[in-house]
């Protein structure tokens, strides 16, 4: 297989290592009769938790696989920027891996405290301040790529047309509170259970989209020379 071809079509990587994690973020959130997170999670059978962890790992790898075309669309960048923007994203992914690891700890916390009537808001505690602690040390990081991807964007230093940005997941998450108060039922739960897998879904497509005319101009200049 072509470089060029490798990198065009890596891009699905990251569409599916979404797709794959808004499955798992499903099996441990979705309920048709419920909206509360904690009681659907406490309710959830044994299966449904281990692959839900299971998806994460299997995610986390097909997400970091997807950042090849985004290394590629940094080259004009020159080799700091890029390592630099690959290295955050890595950080970010692999959070994402870990954050949903810890949720299946709340989810097995709260359905031992389910089995056993006990608290559910009590026993699960320690494990959602898991959970939270992490993702503090994931925003700034969040913060520095969104910088440096932004800029380099603006300034044409990318193969990235300027729209990508619409699409990069910065304004998706500052819109996140607004878009779930307009949920409600079922959908709140799919939209605002999954809605960080969701953003990425939505970049990774974009960016796939993006490339793909500059990837079969390149291999059309190759095959020409």
């Amino acid at each position: 297989m072509k470089t060029s071809q490798l990198i065009k079509w890596a891009g699905l990587f990251g569409i599916a290592g979404g797709l794959i994690l808004f499955a798992g973020d499903m099996l441990l959130y979705y309920n048709g009769n419920e909206t509360d997170r904690l009681i659907n999670m406490a309710v959830s059978s044994d299966w449904r938790i281990i692959l839900s962890g299971v998806f994460a790992l299997f995610a986390t790898w097909f997400y970091l696989l997807g950042l090849i075309p985004v290394y590629y669309a940094f080259k004009p960048a020159g080799a700091l920027v890029r390592n630099t923007v690959i290295i955050l994203w890595s950080g970010i992914l692999t959070a994402y891996g870990v954050v949903h690891g810890a949720y299946t700890a709340i989810a097995v916390a709260a359905k031992i405290s389910h089995q056993n009537q006990l608290d559910l808001v009590e026993n699960s505690r320690l494990a959602i301040e898991v959970n939270n602690a992490i993702r503090l040390f994931v925003y700034p990081v969040f913060f520095a790529l969104s910088v440096i991807f932004i800029y380099q964007v603006l300034k044409g230093k990318t193969l990235y047309p300027k729209w990508i940005l619409f699409f990069y997941p910065l304004l998706p998450f500052l819109l996140r509170k607004p878009i779930s108060s307009l949920l409600n039922g079922k959908y709140l739960i799919i939209l605002g259970g999954g809605y960080l897998n969701l953003i990425l879904i939505l970049f990774f497509t974009a960016s796939f989209i993006a490339l793909w005319d500059k990837l079969v101009v390149n291999e059309e200049n190759k095959t020409d020379t």
